[in-house]
């Protein structure tokens, strides 16, 4: 459940950061949609799945005290490693954002979720053959996901509503319309804070659910 008072701030604060940045990322895609359908996303739910789980090694590696959680030093430190050079507000606004329960700890899933943001956030170097997150992997699955709210992202604004679920769950296939309930379902899944509008942040912790990785899921860990 999302976290109350005087998190709300920090909350709109990052969030219209990403709604500019998927807006941008929406009119630089000149219309070019790799997702045709809906179903053509969930056909590669386990790509998704596979390409997040590998998140893991980089979580254990960050996880000094192998608590399960990274607390804020612990991702200072992640931040300088990867070269990721955020002010103290924007680390603190993606450590309230992304810590959902609280707990003063991110776990997995909520690291999934930062990392992704950072990503979007993440001006690209200036040097063309330097990845933002020092994985091209990841930075494709991640690319993926962006691409994904975009295609559910009908009106460009960088902010989902049930008027754009309920057309991209339906408009490659008029005949078999997805009934009213299961989009109401899956949009409230999205929209934690119910004002009527999901931002990319609200639909990553729900797609990263959608795809398997759940939220109490144990951390994966690497082969040795």
């Amino acid at each position: 459940m999302l976290c109350r008072g005087s998190s709300a701030s920090k909350y709109k604060r990052l969030d219209a950061k990403l709604e500019k940045k998927m807006v941008e990322a929406k009119r630089g895609s000149s219309g070019y949609q790799n997702f045709k359908s809906i179903n053509s996303i969930i056909l590669k739910f386990p790509q998704f799945r596979e390409g997040l789980k590998n998140i893991g090694s980089v979580f254990e590696q960050y996880d000094e005290d192998s608590n399960g959680t990274i607390d804020r030093e612990e991702l200072k430190k992640c931040l300088q490693k990867l070269q990721l050079h955020l002010t103290e507000e924007e680390v603190e606004d993606l450590f309230h954002s992304c810590d959902i329960d609280g707990s003063e700890g991110i776990q997995f899933n909520e690291f999934i979720v930062l990392l992704c943001l950072i990503y979007l956030l993440k001006e690209p170097s200036s040097n063309h053959t330097t990845s933002r997150l020092g994985s091209p992997q990841l930075e494709a699955t991640f690319d993926t996901i962006i691409e994904v709210f975009m295609f559910l992202d009908k009106n460009g604004n960088g902010k989902l509503n049930k008027k754009d679920m309920v057309k991209a769950l339906n408009e490659t296939s008029p005949w078999e319309k997805s009934p009213s309930h299961i989009t109401k379902s899956r949009f409230k899944e999205m929209d934690w804070d119910k004002n009527g509008k999901v931002s990319f942040r609200e639909f990553l912790f729900a797609f990263i659910s959608w795809v398997g990785i759940d939220m109490d899921e144990d951390m994966p860990l690497t082969e040795t």
